[in-house]
């Protein structure tokens, strides 16, 4: 039975998981136009302890937050932290393609006086060479909108 139980708990909780992934993948897109969007996510991400997909998107939206912000000092402590974040992650789980993704579509966003830039060409060519691996149909488009423009 004590089995049985710690399997239905599990399945919750991943369940729960994917649906909070899902929605992590959706406000993603919405915080670059959404300044509170953006906002909440951050605050929702400060309050845990994230590792590997969870840091690589709080990176990202702290780097969309460097977007938002007006004082240039913000601006280039805040993107700062998500390249720390967003690196962090990916070395945590370099094999991980969706991590890959968020590191590259930052890049490619970002302005290239920061820097920020090295890994586009082999990032893209790994998330070409893999996108038939993504399960998930709103990553996969994510992934593929990316690619394109």
């Amino acid at each position: 039975m004590k089995k049985i139980i710690s399997a239905a708990v599990f399945s919750v909780t991943t369940f729960a998981s994917a649906q909070n992934l899902d929605l992590i993948r959706k406000n993603y897109q919405k915080a670059v136009e959404d300044k509170q969007v953006c906002k909440e996510m951050i605050f929702q991400f400060e309050k845990k302890n994230n590792t590997g997909i969870e840091l690589a998107y709080f990176g990202a939206f702290q780097a969309i937050w460097a977007k938002h912000t007006n004082n240039p000092f913000e601006k280039l402590n805040t993107f700062n932290k998500a390249k720390k974040n967003i690196e962090k992650a990916v070395q945590q789980e370099p094999d991980q393609l969706e991590t890959i993704f968020i590191r590259y579509s930052v890049q490619k966003e970002s302005p290239a006086f920061l820097g920020y830039k090295n890994n586009l060409k082999d990032d893209k060519n790994l998330l070409s060479r893999n996108i038939e691996n993504i399960s998930n149909p709103f990553l996969k488009d994510m992934i593929i909108q990316i690619l394109k423009s």
